[in-house]
C-alpha cells in the first residue's frame, strides 16, 4: 500500500501572495540544498552537531565537494530501528515533501547509502535556541531576541495549523537559527494531521511517542488523555513554555519527577515569569512582578518555574546577573494567554501574531540579526581534517560510538 496516500495535500488552498497568505518555499538564499548531488561520495563529513531519535541518528558538518556548500548530515542505521521507528522516519520524510514555508525546516534532499538513511538540511550555524541558551545566554535572551524567535516559530505554527496538522513538539531545541538569521521550526517526525476524509477534526485523541524529557512542553490537555482530546491550541500552550525557557534560560517544570509534574499541570499549575534578583528569595523579603514595561536589554534574569517552585533559588553553579531584570507588560501578557488551562480561551497562532510584544520584530530585519545574536558566534568549517571519510562499500558498519564534545546543535526528541 502506498503509504502517500494516507496524507491530504491542502496545500492549493494556500497561494502566495503577500506577508498576510502563505508563501509556499523552501529555504531562500545560502539555505537551499535540493540542487546538490545525492551521491555519498560528494560530501566529506565534518564535526559532529549531535544526536537524535533515540540516539539512533547522528547528524555532522559536511562539505558538499562539488560546490564547497556546507550542509547538515543526518544519518540513521535504519537495521537498529524499529517498526515504529521506521515509520517515524517515512512521516517526517514525506511531510517534508509536502510542507513549503520559509520557516518550516523540511528536508528536501534524502537518499540511502547502504543500510543508512541520509537527510540533508541546510545549516543552522547558530544552531537551537535551546543551544544558545547553554552556551551564551544562561540567565535568557533579551526580549527583543525572544520576540524575534517566537515569531518566526509562530509563523512556522500559524502555516501547519491552517494546513490542518499539530506540532506537538515546539521547545528551544526545535526552533533553530541559520547564520544568515532566519528562524526555522524543526521536529517533524512528531507532527499530525487533523483532516480526515476532507474535513478537520476539533480535537484528536493520538498519544504522541515522545520520551519523557518532553513532558514540561506539553499541554494538559494532550496529557490528560481524555474523552475531549487535544487541538491545535496545544502548540500555543507549549510556546508559552518556550517563552519562559527563553526568558530565565530554564524549562518550567524539569526538575520535576514525571508523576508531580501530570499533576500539577492537571491542577491548574501554571507558569509564570518573576522578575526577582538571582539571590535567596530570604534576603528579598517578598517578589515584586514588574509591569514596568521596561526591556533592559542585557539578558533578563527571572525565576520561572510552576507556582510550587516560586520559592526555589537559583542553582549556585549557574552564572547569574548582578541585579534584578525587568520584563514588559506585554511578554508577561503573552504567556499568561498561551499558558491558559482552558485551551479554548488560548489565542491561535493567526492571533498571537498580531500580540503587542511582537512589535519589536519590525524594528530588526536580518541584517540587524547579528546586533541581536552578540555574543553568540555561528559555527565555522573546522580547519583540521574530517571525522570521517565517505561510506566504502559495507553496508553495516556502525557509527561511530566516539565520545564528542558538547554538541552544537540539540536534535533531542
Amino acid at each position: 500500500m502506498d503509504i502517500e496516500e494516507c496524507y491530504e495535500d491542502p496545500s492549493q488552498h494556500f497561494l502566495s501572495c503577500d506577508d498576510s497568505e502563505y508563501t509556499l518555499q523552501g529555504p531562500a538564499g545560502g539555505d537551499d540544498v535540493t540542487g546538490l548531488s545525492t551521491e555519498p561520495s560528494h560530501y566529506q563529513l565534518l564535526s559532529e552537531l549531535g544526536r537524535g531519535f533515540n540516539n539512533l541518528s547522528r547528524v555532522n558538518m559536511a562539505r558538499h565537494i562539488p560546490t564547497g556548500q556546507l550542509v547538515a548530515v543526518k544519518r540513521t542505521n535504519l537495521d537498529e530501528c524499529t517498526e515504529d521507528e521506521l515509520l517515524q522516519l517515512m512521516n517526517e520524510v514525506l511531510l517534508s515533501r509536502l510542507f513549503r514555508h520559509s520557516n518550516l525546516l523540511t528536508s528536501r534532499l534524502v537518499f540511502s547509502c547502504c543500510c543508512q538513511l541520509w537527510v540533508l538540511s541546510p545549516l543552522m550555524t547558530y544552531g537551537s535556541a535551546d543551544a544558545l541558551l547553554r552556551t551564551y545566554f544562561p540567565d535568557g535572551m533579551r526580549e527583543s531576541l525572544i520576540a524575534y524567535l517566537l515569531y518566526g516559530a509562530l509563523k512556522a505554527l500559524e502555516y501547519l495549523h491552517q494546513m490542518g496538522y499539530v506540532h506537538r513538539g515546539v521547545k528551544a531545541s526545535h526552533i533553530l537559527l541559520s547564520g544568515e538569521g532566519r528562524v526555522y521550526l524543526s521536529g517533524l517526525h512528531s507532527v499530525y494531521s487533523m483532516m480526515r476524509d476532507g474535513k478537520r477534526l476539533r480535537a484528536v485523541f493520538d498519544m504522541p511517542h515522545h520520551s519523557p524529557t518532553l513532558l514540561p512542553w506539553l499541554s494538559p490537555e494532550l496529557l490528560r488523555q481524555d474523552l475531549h482530546g487535544y487541538g491545535l491550541k496545544s502548540d500555543i500552550y507549549s510556546l508559552g513554555i518556550v517563552a519562559c525557557e527563553l526568558v530565565s534560560g530554564r524549562v518550567p517544570f524539569q526538575d520535576m519527577p514525571p508523576t508531580q509534574m501530570l499533576l500539577q499541570k492537571l491542577r491548574g499549575s501554571h507558569c509564570c515569569l518573576l522578575d526577582v534578583a538571582p539571590f535567596p528569595l530570604g534576603e528579598l523579603g517578598g517578589l515584586k512582578v514588574s509591569r514596568s514595561g521596561v526591556d533592559s536589554g542585557i539578558g533578563e534574569s527571572v525565576a520561572t518555574g510552576s507556582l510550587t517552585h516560586s520559592t526555589t533559588a537559583p542553582p549556585a553553579d549557574r552564572p547569574q546577573s548582578p541585579a534584578p531584570k525587568n520584563h514588559s507588560a506585554t511578554l508577561h501578557n503573552l504567556v499568561q494567554l498561551c499558558l491558559q488551562q482552558q485551551p479554548e480561551r488560548r489565542p491561535s497562532a493567526s492571533e498571537l501574531l498580531s500580540h503587542a510584544f511582537f512589535k519589536q520584530v519590525k524594528r530588526h530585519n536580518r541584517d540587524s540579526f547579528l546586533s541581536l545574536m552578540y555574543p553568540a558566534a555561528p559555527l565555522t568549517s573546522p580547519e583540521e581534517p574530517p571525522v570521517s571519510s565517505p561510506p566504502g562499500p559495507s553496508c553495516h558498519a556502525p557509527l561511530s560510538s566516539a565520545d564528542t564534545t558538547e554538541a552544537a546543535w540539540d536534535f533531542s526528541d
